[in-house]
């Protein structure tokens, strides 16, 4: 049998994944075969903990139990596209789904941790004026296993280290997808599956008011809001989901979420010259965060074909800044990584290399792929 990260059934795409099932799950289908039901604890320790995508090593396990996961489930992740490296060091995957859609994720290291922002759909149905992925539309939702197979394509490529921080600030609205992302959350912090603590997992959202009060209630990781205005009106225009969910609505969600009194909530604020930039804006942001527990990720905007807006000017960000920050509102400023790649907050789109206008000093590697032998 083929080993790690590939379709050891390649012709056999109706199966479900494995990757898909939440240790419930595995729990009922094992009681439905006779099984016992502790072996649900072995098995996601197998493929999560110590991702062994391949059902003939999970060596605790006896050999019919081995055998009829081998028949019934699929073992595949999404293919790697290509595999793009920035002069940063961050790395973007374009990869493909078994039905041919493409979506992408960031791999970033530091000195200190290693950060994975990952996607939760293909395309984004939101349509923020500042983001490219929202001009893709919403082409489908990833599955639980689709989205968690992002953390095993990382730890193939990372080797020698580990994945310390996900975020889900790739393609897509995570709460807009709200169970298949609870879902992958539930085994990124199960101890027995890639055993991140909660405070290590945040989910991005641009406001989607009654998941985020379910989200508090049933898995309360760290909470980033992509807030970028604090008028109602200006909002709007900006991203349409406040229409729906204006801000006095998401302010009362953010004051009811628990994580916000542990460490706090985090605010994404897009900064645009001649849209968002200006004191005025500034003193309305101060007053909407009063009574929060907030820090403020002040974030240039990024440039993607067809956008006209422009980052503030380095005095406009400093102002800005100051502002906060006399006010007792940490507000670092957040020059997105991989921006020469493409990979930058907003730029997600799910391109082709070839579509890329690339920044000579990036090392290609050009549609790299795991090797099918291991």
């Amino acid at each position: 049998m083929k080993n790690q990260l590939l379709n050891i059934l390649p012709d056999e795409k109706n199966l479900p994944n494995a990757l898909d099932l939440s240790v419930d799950e595995w729990k009922s289908w094992l009681c439905d075969r006779g099984l016992p039901a502790f072996s649900a604890k072995q098995v996601v320790q197998w493929i999560h903990q110590k991702g062994v995508l391949d059902p003939e090593k999970h060596s605790n396990l006896s050999k019919s139990v081995r055998e009829t996961l081998y028949k019934e489930f699929s073992w595949e992740v999404p293919k790697i596209n290509s595999h793009l490296i920035s002069v940063d060091a961050s790395e973007k995957f374009l990869l493909e789904t078994h039905d041919g859609h493409l979506f992408e994720m960031v791999l970033m290291p530091y000195d200190n941790r290693v950060t994975l922002c990952i996607s939760s759909q293909v395309g984004c149905r939101m349509g923020c004026t500042f983001c490219q992925t929202g001009k893709m539309g919403l082409k489908r939702n990833l599955t639980s296993g689709e989205i968690l197979s992002q953390l095993h394509i990382a730890r193939e490529n990372l080797q020698d280290r580990r994945i310390t921080n996900v975020v889900f600030m790739g393609m897509g609205e995570p709460l807009d997808n709200y169970d298949e992302v609870v879902k992958a959350c539930r085994l990124m912090v199960d101890k027995n599956g890639w055993g991140l603590s909660m405070h290590r997992v945040t989910v991005s959202t641009s406001g989607v008011v009654p998941y985020i009060q379910k989200l508090g209630k049933e898995l309360p990781v760290r909470l980033a809001i992509s807030l970028h205005e604090a008028d109602d009106n200006k909002r709007s225009q900006m991203m349409p989901v406040n229409r729906k969910y204006p801000l006095a609505e998401l302010k009362k969600a953010l004051l009811e979420y628990p994580a916000h009194k542990r460490y706090g909530i985090t605010i994404e604020y897009v900064i645009i010259e001649g849209k968002n930039d200006s004191i005025e804006e500034a003193k309305k942001l101060v007053k909407y965060l009063s009574g929060l527990k907030v820090k403020v990720n002040l974030i240039p905007i990024n440039h993607f074909p067809g956008i006209e807006m422009k980052p503030s000017t380095a005095s406009g960000l400093r102002r800005f800044q100051k502002y906060l920050s006399d006010r007792s509102i940490p507000a670092p400023i957040r020059y997105s990584r991989g921006q020469d790649i493409s990979g930058g907050c907003g730029q997600l789109a799910a391109k082709h290399e070839s579509e890329l206008a690339m920044d000579p000093r990036v090392l290609h590697k050009n549609r790299r792929r795991i090797d099918r032998s291991i």
